[in-house]
């Protein structure tokens, strides 16, 4: 070799260029299998309008998941993300999906069984999910299926842009040959040259190689399918919605009315920062299973009693409208989740049917210990019905606040039982009673290691001032509720840095059922304080201050705020 030669450069110099291609088609094969679930999840929202809206695969996975995860998995979101714990949930059944479907594209692009396959898996998985829902439709299935089935076709269209031979060859030319292209020789040695000409014609598009301009096109159309799949069925899935049937019913007039409230009832008039008498139902709060709500229409509404009474019977939405012994109360809900000091508990007035008396009516038998609640949507709750035939105010109620239930709370039928947490007492949508015992069935809650029955523990809570906020020295209110249903509040005392504890003057008395607002002016210096406060019910027992979960009979022990005057 003389001094003037140059010997071959090395193969490796290639394998950059040859990375950096194998690199995009990576990317943007992952970018297809995403684009190709977004299809999917898009045609099965719109063959879900046609099957129910509970048939849509997130939404029946949802409800999977809400159903198999442990008990702590489901306080910490109620706890963490309260009432938008089913939007988060939706959230990160969504992420996950998108993650798998990543996945899948990059592994499609060698593999195209394996793209198949794993989108056919994700429709098995979602038809499996809202075929074993309760109260699932005939036809559940079929979304996750037609919305698989399209899924696979979006991403083997969207996969063939990155696919195919290359038009310049992948082998080194021979040392002594030219490589030419168009009218540009490139000496043979320069073989980075060919591999830079090779990436710019990729990079325009190489029919035969990797199309990115194909790709672009093909993703555009899985978007507009996607979106327009997808809005579709939103928009088709509101012939379900019954709004409109609820806004044209009449409430029926309740025979037994209830109390008028003190003049002055409610401090919150008086009082910045309190929590007021009576909850709107905007701000109702709201915990329950169902990712989506219920739709029963009115006039098809039927409330099935089966079980151990005389004999099963039906009752229609009229029946109950119908009765002249319908009651008005005013009662407040408290969730078992609740912890101290939570926001979870609320107060309404509420319409409907005495529910001991609908009971004997329809011979319930005495040696019932449960009633099987279901509902809607197939969740049961099961209520002793002990409570439910000798608290006085229990109830199958049809108007909260004045209007028909919000379909959110319920609608058209839900049970009230005063002084039982919610769990075992309030089941919403209901559409079916069954007379049973404890030993005979689990109901939703029970299984999952809840009590059998749950009473509500007395409960207080600090609303004002909010904790660690400062607030100027001097004069101030410290105010907040406390409940105790069926017993009713005597006494409220607040503590202060470990001082002794103090009256708080209490609202007037309404009913034992609601709860009662509470107030204590106190001249705060300036500092840090610590602010604790306890209840007393009206027939002496005092609110412990053992700290308890919520799981698996309700939280307890005493609220305590740490506040700052300056």
């Amino acid at each position: 070799m003389t001094t003037t030669e140059q010997a071959p450069a090395p193969a490796a110099d290639a394998a950059p260029g040859r990375r950096g291609g194998r690199l995009v088609r990576r990317l943007l094969a992952a970018l297809g299998g995403l684009l190709a679930a977004a299809v999917a999840l898009g045609v099965a929202q719109l063959v879900s309008a046609l099957t129910g809206p509970s048939s849509a695969p997130v939404v029946a996975v949802g409800d999977t998941v809400i159903t198999l995860v442990p008990e702590g998995v489901k306080q910490f979101a109620i706890r963490n993300f309260g009432e938008n714990d089913k939007i988060a949930l939706v959230a990160g059944t969504l992420v996950l999906v998108g993650v798998f479907a990543l996945v899948i594209g990059v592994l499609a692009l060698r593999w195209r069984a394996v793209g198949v396959v794993g989108i056919a898996l994700f429709g098995v998985l979602g038809a499996l999910a809202a075929t074993s829902r309760p109260a699932a439709e005939q036809l559940a299935w079929l979304p996750s299926v037609v919305g698989a089935a399209a899924g696979v076709v979006a991403l083997l269209f969207l996969l063939r842009p990155l696919t195919g031979t290359p038009v310049l060859p992948r082998s080194r030319p021979p040392a002594d040959a030219t490589a030419a292209v168009g009218r540009h020789a490139v000496p043979p040695a320069d073989e980075g040259a060919v591999d830079r000409l090779r990436a710019a014609l990729g990079a325009t598009g190489d029919r035969k190689g990797l199309d990115r301009r194909g790709f672009f096109v093909a993703g555009g159309v899985a978007v507009g399918v996607a979106a327009v799949t997808g809005g579709g069925g939103y928009l088709l899935q509101r012939r379900f919605d019954v709004s409109d049937e609820r806004a044209a019913l009449t409430l029926p007039t309740p025979a037994s009315r209830a109390p008028a409230l003190p003049a002055g009832a409610d401090l919150a008039e008086r009082v910045d920062g309190l929590t007021p008498l009576f909850t709107r139902n905007r701000d109702f709060y709201r915990v329950d299973t169902a990712i989506t709500v219920p739709q029963i229409q009115p006039g098809s509404y039927r409330l099935e009693l089966t079980g151990s009474f005389d004999s099963p019977s039906s009752h229609s939405l009229d029946d109950l409208y119908g009765r002249s012994d319908l009651i008005e109360r005013d009662i407040t809900l408290t969730c078992v989740s609740n912890e101290v000091g939570g926001k979870l508990a609320g107060t309404a007035r509420w319409i409907g049917v005495p529910l001991g008396t609908f009971l004997r009516e329809n011979g319930v038998a005495s040696g019932s210990t449960q009633l099987v609640c279901r509902s809607g949507d197939g969740m049961t709750i099961g209520a002793p019905t002990r409570s439910a035939l000798q608290v006085e105010d229990a109830m199958l109620a049809v108007a909260m606040n004045g209007e028909p239930l919000p379909i959110e709370h319920g609608f058209p039928v839900r049970m009230i039982i005063p002084g039982l947490y919610g769990y075992v007492s309030a089941c919403k949508w209901l559409v079916g009673i069954e007379a049973t015992t404890f030993d005979a069935y689990d109901a939703f809650w029970a299984q999952r290691g809840w009590a059998q029955e749950g009473p509500i523990k007395v409960a207080s809570r600090i609303d004002t001032p909010a904790p660690l906020r400062e607030f100027p020295a001097g004069r101030r209110a410290i105010a907040g509720v406390a409940w105790a249903q069926t017993r009713g509040i005597g006494r409220v005392e607040v503590q202060i840095d470990e001082g002794e504890w103090l009256d708080a003057d209490l609202g007037p008395e309404v009913d034992a059922d609601i709860w009662r607002q509470w107030v204590l002016p106190h001249d705060f210096a300036a500092g840090s304080h610590q602010v604790t406060v306890r209840a007393t019910t009206a027939d002496g027992e005092v609110q412990t201050a053992e700290r308890a979960r919520p799981i698996p009979d309700g939280a307890s022990g005493l609220h305590s705020i740490r506040v700052i005057a300056t």
